[in-house]
């Protein structure tokens, strides 16, 4: 076989030679990439390996954010509509309320004119709520 001869008479060399072999002790040397060590381009995959999953935990740490914001607000209007209907039950308790002592001073006092009267209320609170219930709807 054809040997390469080198400039200096040193066999022992292997750093001499046609130029692509110059920095062959080096470690992890591409003659394409020049010389980088395999720990750095281990440590570069790994660097931005991190680098996406820190955009990813970012965008799910936003979404995550948002939903909390929406579900505050919901809880918050939650809330509101719960005292308007205790205000609301309230009232109509009191009304209630009214409405049953002025029955049993109806009842006391007798008579069949207070019994019609008693009648008609009921037949009327019977239709409020007919009307509140087909109105809800």
């Amino acid at each position: 076989m054809h040997k390469r001869r080198s400039g200096n008479n040193s066999s022992t060399n292997n750093n001499s030679g046609n130029g692509h072999f110059k920095n062959m002790n080096r470690r992890g040397y591409d003659p394409e990439r020049g010389p980088f060590a395999a720990s750095d381009v281990n440590a570069g995959i790994m660097e931005q390996q991190n680098n996406d999953r820190i955009s990813e935990l970012s965008e799910q740490v936003a979404r995550l954010k948002g939903l909390t914001i929406d579900i505050g607000n919901e809880v918050r209007e939650q809330n509101s509509l719960l005292d308007q209907m205790q205000d609301g039950f309230s009232s109509t308790g009191d009304l209630l309320a009214g409405s049953l002592r002025k029955i049993g001073t109806m009842l006391q006092s007798g008579g069949a004119k207070h019994m019609m009267y008693m009648v008609g209320f009921i037949v009327g609170v019977m239709v409020l709520l007919w009307l509140l219930m087909k109105r809800g709807h």
